[in-house]
């Protein structure tokens, strides 16, 4: 039907309109104005009404509108009206349309995940993440939402307009809608139980025991990104081999493109002769999985690459030759560069520590009789800040004479002033000098002149908290005292007086150094990404310690790459970021299909990256399984954060776990998964056993003195000896007792009785390890004869500085050592004998008392009750003796002072605040 609208005489006459007609014909509009003929859509058409005559305005593309005038309000209601139905009815016919083309988009997707679907279901293949992403990403983008789908369909007109079976097109529309990713991790589920059966055979026999249903899940797993996360004791080595197996017996991967990693000799070779007793079980005697440490492949791939195998010297892997090398390196350093020598000792002897945050409370390390905390300088003083502590022995570094919170000869304290006391003075020279504590921190002010106090010819010079943490502060003190005829003189060889604090160690700089160098290379970083870092840290921070810290980096990184070079080899480090970097360019194409990691909780960033690449391909497959509440290398260049953001480092995948142990009875899992999970960075839990209780699965025993120590370890296996013999305990697996001395330190190996094998061996198997040697190892009963405070943990553990190599370092405190003492707890079987002497009780002990896990006794089995010192917190108030009668005190003595204040005339206790 078409319509027409023209204006009335009268109307053209007094807006001087020409003379024009308008039709609508089907969706069109056709506009004549004196002969001549302009088709435009119904949208390009504006109405604006009028009295009495309303006004139209056409637009048309790339010229101006046209302009017409004269048609009546009435006429002009009924063109709007006409103009609204025409529109409505053309945009159905548009919707209905673009639901066609959606819905052609939909069953075309919709194909393609079918044929993905058949395909793994054919093949009883796992639908892997990079499939279902791939999937994902090949969704079409539809003309029309969500929304307006189902306006549409929901429409009966519009409905019966549509082409299709109506049920067929509602379907497709709930799967296009649908929660693909559960609906294919229920795929998934279904085609787990699928294989469970299929491969029962092989998951019962592959090891000396069926596969746990845990295990069992992660071997048929076969995402391209599988991380297991396995409990101590758990069968992950089990795990890994059945899973070599099962992608060999299910057709999945070719044996030659299957390769097991592992992290040293000792651990690949055991993992193969694991792989191939499985494979032997399995009849697979002519199949073989190789198992190779990450050097062996790193250097197989720079060799392939290059055409030149790469050499890396032992003391550039092994961590004990890798520390004597670099204590080498730095003694050469020492003799050709006095300044260097200068800088490495005044690091050692002056900014060993780092600073609390500003404002932060003191770490005492001593206590007076009163119980207020210090530190002690290298000259012999007492200060109540660490802050004091570094500019005093800054001081005596240099070789200034100075006195520290010097008296005036008169009283200044008034009712209206409290006695001034600087916290420096420089004899000879007439200056004072005050180190404005933080806010908060209250202190008598320094008076002005004309006030009470006030000296004639006395000079001030005040520093700041900030002054310090940037370096500043050196800088003007420096030059305040040359100014004076005050010269420093730095100077390593300077005696330390008796008294004094004792420095850094060489050994912990160089420990600390070792471990920053392995963090910097395996983070591939150049002096210039630290500087960076540097910089971009918090004014907080004690920046001017690390940028000194920097300073001896630099010389000595280029030292040891040049003894790398004179032995014509590269850095573990070097070699492995190189042979990722060949596979991240192309220059070598890795042949495996499934790569296999082993404790993967000690990785270094250069080791995943290494794993990273060699799976980057698409159709590759990585397995990584280890325990990131075993994570204890970090001074090798681990870094617990591959392990915790593994998603983040390969993408999505599956993250599994293994939960069920084989090794410790549940009450002590439960009393050391409690203890490890509080840095809540790690990943959670929930460890159950199916090994048996053998009485109590902690003790804790005390003596009186260190010296006492390795006769309480004795005693203890006699007694072990004397239930074994009785029939109180039952053999061991082999028919004898293992038993493990497990020692922080190698020198704990004293604790281990030389006559043990002549008294016990024909029912007892005694050895000594130390904890990090003993990951990866268990028996019956574990002895940890040196639970002593600042022993185990070892509170020097974790140094700030490191910051500046590891972005994302353990920021929990003592994180490292936590999970060293979980490492320890669970190597037993059965039960674990803690050792502690009086008043040194290791604050490791101390929580698990405190959370009613153990109660520390005598040798005797009494339970020994004691007060604790409320000043340092280790020590125990002890009765003594002296020459005005008897008082109590700290039996830290002489580290800690603290003596109860008497009560009547009697040694009492009072209750002790702020320490």
């Amino acid at each position: 039907m078409t319509y027409e609208w023209a204006p009335s005489d009268w109307g053209q006459r007094l807006t001087r309109s020409p003379h024009w007609r308008l039709r609508l014909e089907d969706d069109q509009l056709l506009l004549i104005i004196d002969g001549h003929r302009y088709h435009a859509p119904l949208d390009a058409l504006q109405v604006y009404p009028r009295l009495p005559w309303a006004r139209l305005s056409l637009h048309r593309e790339g010229h101006p509108p046209l302009i017409l005038g004269g048609l009546p309000a009435a006429a002009a209601r009924l063109l709007v009206s006409a103009l609204e139905e025409r529109s409505g009815k053309q945009r159905q016919r548009d919707h209905v349309a673009l639901f066609q083309q959606s819905h052609t988009a939909i069953q075309h997707w919709l194909a393609q995940v079918q044929a993905a679907t058949d395909l793994a279901d054919e093949e009883s293949l796992w639908l892997t993440c990079e499939q279902q992403q791939a999937l994902l990403q090949a969704r079409p983008t539809l003309p029309l939402d969500e929304d307006a789908l189902w306006t549409v369909f929901d429409d009966a007109d519009l409905r019966s307009q549509l082409d299709g079976d109506p049920a067929a097109i509602e379907e497709a529309l709930m799967l296009w809608l649908a929660d693909w990713p559960t609906m294919w991790a229920r795929r998934n589920e279904v085609h787990q139980a699928r294989e469970r059966v299929a491969s029962r055979a092989l998951l019962d026999r592959v090891e000396s025991r069926p596969l746990t249903d845990e295990q069992a899940r992660a071997v048929i797993c076969f995402d391209n990104r599988v991380q297991v996360v396995a409990a101590a004791g758990s069968g992950k080595t089990s795990t890994m081999v059945a899973k070599a197996a099962y992608a060999i017996e299910r057709g999945l991967v070719a044996p030659e493109r299957i390769v097991m990693l592992a992290f040293n000799k000792e651990a690949a070779t055991e993992l193969q002769a694991r792989a191939d007793r499985a494979f032997q079980r399995l009849g697979l005697d002519q199949v073989r999985v190789e198992a190779r440490t990450f050097h062996a492949l790193g250097r197989h791939i720079i060799a392939q690459a290059t055409g030149r195998m790469p050499q890396v010297p032992d003391w550039a892997v092994d961590a004990t030759q890798g520390f004597h090398r670099l204590a080498e390196i730095i003694d050469q350093l020492k003799d050709r560069s006095l300044a260097f020598r200068t800088q490495w000792d005044m690091f050692r002897l002056v900014f060993g520590r780092d600073l609390p945050v500003t404002g932060g409370s003191l770490d005492a390390e001593e206590w007076d009789k009163d119980g207020q905390g210090y530190v002690r300088t290298l000259q012999g003083e007492r200060v109540h800040s660490i802050e004091a502590c570094v500019i005093a022995d800054w001081l005596f570094y240099n070789g200034v004479a100075y006195t520290y919170a010097r008296r005036d000869a008169f009283d200044a304290g008034t009712d209206a002033y409290r006695q001034y006391r600087p916290d420096f003075h420089y004899p000879g020279i007439a200056l004072y000098h005050d180190h404005l504590a933080p806010a908060g921190h209250d202190r008598a002010p320094a008076p002005r002149a004309g006030e009470p106090g006030a000296r004639e010819g006395i000079e001030r010079i005040e520093t700041t908290p900030l002054q310090l943490r940037t370096g500043e502060l050196f800088v003007r003190l420096g030059e305040a005292l040359s100014q004076r005829g005050i010269e420093l003189d730095p100077n390593p060889d300077r005696d330390l007086p008796e008294g004094g604090a004792t420095p850094m160690p060489d050994s912990d700089l160089i420990g600390l150094v070792r471990t920053f160098i392995s963090h910097a290379k395996s983070n591939a970083l150049h002096v210039e990404d630290m500087v960076e870092r540097l910089r971009r840290l918090p004014d907080d921070h004690f920046k001017h310690r690390y940028r000194l810290f920097l300073t001896l980096i630099v010389p000595i990184l280029e030292g040891w790459d040049d003894a790398l070079v004179a032995e014509g080899g590269i850095d573990f480090e070097d070699m492995l970021n190189q042979a990722a970097e060949h596979l991240e360019q192309g220059r070598y194409v890795a042949p495996f299909d499934l790569v296999m990691a082993d404790e993967f909780q000690d990785a270094s960033r250069a080791r995943a990256r290494l794993c990273r690449a060699l799976v980057q391909a698409p159709g590759k497959h990585l397995f990584a399984v280890g325990d990131d509440w075993q994570s204890i290398n970090r001074f090798a260049g681990a870094d617990v954060s591959v392990m915790t953001g593994f998603v983040d480092w390969f993408g999505q995948g599956q993250v599994l776990k293994l939960q069920q142990t084989f090794r410790c009875p549940q009450a002590l899992c439960d009393v050391s998964s409690a203890f490890v999970s509080r840095n809540p960075a790690q990943i959670p839990k929930d460890v159950q056993s199916v090994t048996p209780a053998y009485g109590a699965v902690l003790q804790a025993y005390q003596v009186a003195s260190r010296d006492r120590l390795a006769g309480a370890v004795e005693q203890y296996l006699e007694r072990l000896h004397q239930q074994l013999l009785s029939g109180q305990v039952p053999p061991g697996r082999d028919g004898k007792v293992t038993v493990f001395v497990l020692g922080r330190y190698n020198a704990d190996r004293a604790m281990l009785p030389a006559t043990w094998r002549a008294r016990h061996g024909q029912h007892m198997e005694v050895s000594f390890l130390t904890v990090h040697g003993s990951k990866g190892t268990e028996a019956d009963y574990v002895i940890l004869p040196g639970m002593l405070d600042r022993r185990f943990p070892n509170t020097r553990a974790d140094d700030p500085v490191l910051a500046l190599a590891m972005p994302d370092s353990d920021a929990y405190p003592l994180g490292e050592e936590r999970r060293l003492f979980y490492v320890a707890l669970t190597r037993a079987r059965r039960s674990v004998a803690m050792f502690t002497v009086q008043g040194r009780r290791s604050a490791f002990l101390t929580e698990l008392v405190n959370d009613g896990a153990v109660r520390v006794t005598s040798m005797a089995g009494e339970t020994i009750h004691e007060q604790a010192c409320p000043a340092c917190r280790v020590g125990v108030i002890v009765p003594r003796t002296g020459p005005y009668g008897a008082f109590q005190s700290c039996s830290g003595y002489p580290r800690c002072e603290y003596k109860p204040p008497k009560v009547g005339g009697h040694p009492g206790v009072h209750t002790f605040a702020g320490a």
